[in-house]
């Protein structure tokens, strides 16, 4: 059925059935009650392109990805954000465009897409410390949402994160509790937002047990099971090794058991693991008792969030900047146990 049917059926005119299913508020209440529910029971579906020329808008949300030799964005963790903002997509009528570009021509990009009205507003994602992307989104006039934050700029703008300072710090006193002192942290790439801040939980964890931090207990890559190998490795390899890692990263922790039982050692027993768990459809973190004792926040619900928030922005030009803070659950799994007394 398309929309000149629906409106004969309804005995009403074209421009009212439009204006009834877009939300004009000039249809009184009960002609646009009347025009939903038939348009349901007849299963009536709008056309995307016509319900953008009614709109003026092009239907459309843009995620721009990154193609970088420093980080990777298109992994399990980004797959899961994508579903959870799709869902809030299709209830909205909206379609998703990806676009892959280079470090250097994202911006050129965003120019684009705004100069071609191709998308109504975009996600952002994997925002560094200082990142130049929010600065200019917010001078090209496109509405638009960040997935995480950027700790160095001062601006209003809208995001969705996870606490991830809180989370890092939590866990590490966790372990610090079970009499854990020499903890390994295996971050992501510092120079991103999201390391940056767990990297601040577990100094402030350290600190404020008076234990030191160790640079021989730290490293910092992009987040891949053979880094999180290579990364235990070397650290169960030093005279006085660490009793207990703590990863960001579910893919790298199971780089981690890998070195822990290479190394001779068993978890819980000899080594304890917490890592961070986004809660992924296709990762799953044990069937029913976690593998991993875990730092745990959903990234499929941060992606309808982040969608949602974008959604009303495009809706309510000139909204005010909003910000979305969730908070992390520490989920006991079968990885962290007492410091056995010869590693502490």
């Amino acid at each position: 059925m398309n929309l000149k049917q629906l409106a004969a059926h309804l005995n009403l005119s074209q421009t009212t059935v439009s204006r009834a299913l877009n939300g004009y508020p000039e249809v009184n209440k009960d002609t646009r009650t009347r025009v939903l529910e038939a348009a349901q029971a007849l299963n009536y579906a709008p056309n995307a392109r016509a319900k953008g020329l009614a709109t003026g808008r092009a239907m459309a949300i843009g995620h721009v990805i990154p193609s970088s030799k420093q980080h990777e964005m298109v992994n399990p963790v980004f797959g899961d954000f994508v579903a959870g903002a799709s869902e809030e997509y299709v209830k909205a009528g909206y379609d998703m465009t990806l676009s892959l570009t280079d470090d250097r021509d994202e911006e050129e990009n965003y120019r684009r897409l705004k100069a071609k009205g191709n998308v109504d507003g975009l996600i952002v994602h994997g925002p560094k410390m200082a990142d130049a992307r929010i600065p200019f989104l917010i001078g090209l006039g496109l509405p638009f949402v960040v997935h995480g934050r950027a700790s160095d700029l001062a601006q209003p703008y809208s995001w969705v994160d996870v606490n991830n300072t809180r989370a890092f710090r939590r866990a590490t006193e966790f372990l610090i509790d079970l009499g854990h002192q020499r903890i390994g942290l295996i971050n992501g790439l510092e120079f991103m937002d999201f390391a940056h801040r767990r990297r601040m939980g577990y100094d402030a964890a350290l600190a404020a047990r008076g234990l030191a931090p160790d640079p021989r207990l730290m490293a910092s890559d992009e987040m891949t099971e053979p880094y999180g190998f290579a990364a235990a490795s070397r650290m169960l390899a030093l005279d006085q090794p660490p009793s207990a890692f703590l990863v960001s990263s579910l893919i790298s922790a199971i780089g981690v058991r890998r070195a822990i039982h290479a190394a001779g050692l068993e978890m819980p027993r000899d080594v304890s693991v917490i890592t961070h768990d986004d809660d992924l459809s296709y990762l799953r973190n044990g069937p029913d008792v976690p593998v991993f004792t875990a730092t745990r926040s959903s990234v499929r619900e941060a992606g309808r969030i982040a969608a949602a928030l974008l959604l009303r922005h495009i809706a309510e030009p000139g909204r005010p900047a909003e910000q979305h803070l969730l908070e992390a659950q520490l989920i006991l799994g079968a990885s962290t146990g007492p410091a056995p007394l010869s590693r502490i």
